[in-house]
């Protein structure tokens, strides 16, 4: 029995038969924004330190 395959799913496996490197490079741009070290504690306190504390309603002009 054939198996439906919608013109987006064979748009898929064609681009990836014809770039097989295409989801190292997407894991590549993953890693270089989002997957990042924890921050050590230092780090954390200094980052708590320089918050700015928001008042209770921004649009207030007071």
């Amino acid at each position: 029995m054939a198996r439906y395959q919608s013109e987006f799913t064979q748009f898929l496996n064609e681009l990836k038969t014809d770039h097989p490197n295409l989801e190292a490079e997407q894991q590549a741009g993953r890693a270089l924004l989002w997957d990042k070290e924890p921050l050590s504690v230092e780090d954390q306190r200094r980052a708590k330190a320089a918050k700015l504390k928001q008042r209770a309603y921004v649009y207030s002009n007071d």
